[in-house]
């Protein structure tokens, strides 16, 4: 370019700016700088719209850049996106354009192009901070949604108009809220938003519980002015508001004042001055449970941006405290509430996040730093997620506001809710013919201190409520049934789990069968396979210290009366040995060996697992021989069996 060409350059802008903007374009930078974002992008859009694309491009790029950041300050991250790439197509030379694009589309949910984006400016700034956190945050959104968290969200549509509602807070039983509805005290629109300013309105439940139609609270509290964003002292009496108040010879001021309740009425605000700092912005006030400290956001030099800082309200002189790195970065930090003394919530965009502000919780620590967790999907989405509120301290509910989904970057009011684990432990009581076993009794203790008892239905059924993570022990019993424990470690996993277990409970009155015990053939000689059986059996008997017991052997119709008898008995002592081997007293165990003798009664259990004999049926030697050969076999093998029988239940008990 040459020096002519060059003055001519700068003459025409001169002029463009004369003719085009002169006091329109130092009228939207001045709205710019009072925060009327709404009324500066409307201004700079007709700057805009007269402007030459071919002739006026490096100021079309200006205009454009300065329309991005409005939209951006008013939460619609689809205008500010397009707003930057214009900025970009004309060539604008600010070097952050790329990451107030990057922002944007981080916002949108545009992830994938929100990581180019910060990875291009990356290349030019490779040390910043806030970059280098968007990008994490971007990295980080797809896991994020994918693994969501089992809160379930529901846009509150009772307390929501068709304008912002926002920043909800529980005062006992009623809940309050920010909003800009078309019914509020004032008739002229905020410069920032374009909505009527803002009034805080309330709700109450009714006598069933249900929330009556949201209302304005009464008293002198709502103005022409922007008052909203609250909180209450520990007795509910004394609120705490941001209240915004624009006047002709300064910008617009944010400051927190307080009001008192007297009956149902709210007093007029009076200034909380927190410090001589009159330039500063101070707002978003949170008080502690303890009424201790006062917690709000600022403006005032720190970390970048706006910072959550606190002070003292006992003693207000000299306790001033920014709340440090933890907490604090180069971003906004906004809307804290303290759900206890030492777990906070609070609205960053600077933290890595989904987009926009998300919704962190800050735990303080025992050395008094802050840990700092991000709260995920579904509470946090692309938007604008902040201003949370509980219900109770114990239960994970309550009401946040975000603007998802509203291209016009409105804020609505949704409610949240941890639902509780449910996890439980269900199943039957049965004896040895799996028939029901009615009014069995069912303790299950934790190592959590948890001690529960229950009665098994009349179908022997029963359940019981866990917790994630617990070692339990179980004992079931019943009269004329011997003991049964079970032990077992519920799931550590945050999901809905039942657990299934049944337990078998032998008869004091009758025989019961051991399944699964076999031996050689034709020996005494345990197999290996029997160990499970063998050491169930061993168990048995030590949860159930005060029985003997008679072990007893069977065989089938084979073979003289002398050899089955010397059969069954050496096979019962090769039970009472192994018995006896795991620490069972011998003075506990009898031995009988019966061979043929006892020929088994056919049970219900048998019954259905094998039809073809009746309940009742005895499977002696005559009736055996009646049946087909495959049958025989059958009845054979159920008359070879190990069994014991309670001899008494007072053992040592004298």
């Amino acid at each position: 370019m040459t020096r002519l060409h060059h003055i001519i350059y700068i003459i025409s802008i001169a002029a463009i700016l004369g003719s085009c903007s002169g006091a329109k374009m130092s009228v939207a930078d001045e709205q710019f700088a009072r925060g009327e974002y709404f009324e500066a992008q409307k201004t700079y859009r007709k700057i805009y719209n007269k402007l030459n694309p071919k002739d006026q491009r490096l100021l079309r790029g200006e205009v454009a850049a300065k329309m991005g950041e409005c939209h951006k300050r008013l939460g619609q991250d689809a205008r500010a996106a397009a707003a930057f790439q214009n900025a970009l197509r004309y060539g604008h030379p600010d070097s952050t354009l790329l990451l107030q694009l990057a922002m944007a589309q981080h916002g949108q949910g545009n992830y994938a192009q929100a990581i180019k984006t910060y990875d291009e400016y990356l290349r030019l700034w490779p040390n910043d901070t806030k970059a280098l956190q968007g990008i994490a945050g971007a990295r980080k959104s797809a896991d994020l949604k994918r693994n969501k968290t089992r809160h379930i969200v529901r846009n509150a549509k009772f307390f929501n108009s068709r304008r912002s509602d926002f920043s909800p807070m529980f005062n006992g039983e009623t809940l309050y809220f920010t909003t800009t509805n078309e019914k509020v005290t004032g008739t002229k629109r905020s410069e920032i938003t374009g909505m009527k300013r803002s009034d805080i309105w309330m709700s109450r439940k009714n006598e069933r519980g249900e929330w009556q139609r949201p209302e304005p609270i009464e008293g002198e509290l709502n103005t022409e002015w922007d008052e909203g964003i609250i909180s209450f002292s520990p007795d509910g009496s004394t609120m705490y508001l941001t209240r915004s108040i624009r006047t002709p010879e300064k910008d617009t001021g944010v400051d927190i004042y307080t009001s008192q309740r007297s009956d149902a009425q709210w007093s007029a605000p009076v200034k909380l001055d927190i410090t001589n700092d009159t330039l500063s912005s101070y707002g978003h006030p949170a008080v502690s449970p303890s009424g201790e400290y006062l917690y709000f956001t600022s403006d005032m030099p720190g970390h970048g941006g706006k910072d959550i800082w606190r002070i003292n309200l006992r003693e207000r002189a000299g306790s001033l405290e920014n709340l440090g790195d933890a907490i604090n970065t180069p971003g906004d930090e906004v809307f804290p509430y303290m759900l206890t003394d030492s777990i906070m919530y609070f609205s960053s965009d600077g933290h890595p996040g989904l987009g926009g502000l998300d919704i962190f919780r800050a735990t303080l620590t025992p050395s008094g730093g802050w840990l700092v967790e991000n709260m995920g999907s579904p509470i946090n989405s692309e938007g604008d997620d902040f201003g949370i509120t509980f219900a109770n301290p114990s239960k994970e509910s309550g009401y946040f506001s975000s603007n998802r989904g509203d291209g016009r970057g409105y804020d609505h009011l949704y409610s949240f809710e941890l639902p509780d684990l449910k996890i439980l432990i269900s199943g039957w009581v049965l004896d040895k013919d799996e028939e029901p076993v009615p009014n069995a009794v069912i303790r299950i203790v934790g190592n959590d201190g948890s001690n529960q008892k229950a009665i098994a239905r009349n179908d022997g059924s029963f359940s019981f409520p866990l917790q994630r993570g617990v070692r339990y022990v179980m004992l079931a019993g019943a009269k004329g049934y011997l003991n049964a424990k079970q032990e077992f470690t519920s799931d550590t996993a945050e999901e809905d789990a039942e657990y299934g277990i049944d337990f078998i409970l032998a008869s004091i009155s009758k025989p019961n069968i051991v399944e699964n015990i076999f031996y050689d053939f034709d020996k005494a000689t345990l197999r290996p396979e029997s160990k499970d059986a063998l050491d169930g059996l061993a168990q048995m008997l030590r949860d159930n210290p005060n029985i003997t017991i008679e072990m007893a052997s069977h065989t089938d119709r084979w073979g003289s009366e002398e050899y089955n008898i010397n059969l069954s008995q050496r096979r019962a002592k090769s039970v009472v040995d192994y018995l006896i081997s795991a620490g069972i007293p011998a003075a506990r165990l009898q031995i009988q060996g019966y061979g043929k003798s006892r020929p088994k009664t056919v049970t219900k259990r048998i019954a259905r697992e094998f039809p073809q004999f009746e309940e009742g049926q005895v499977l002696n030697e005559k009736f055996v021989q009646t049946l087909p050969e495959e049958q025989q076999e059958t009845a054979d093998q159920i008359n070879r069996r190990t069994e014991f029988q309670v001899l008494s239940v007072d053992y040592q008990m004298y």
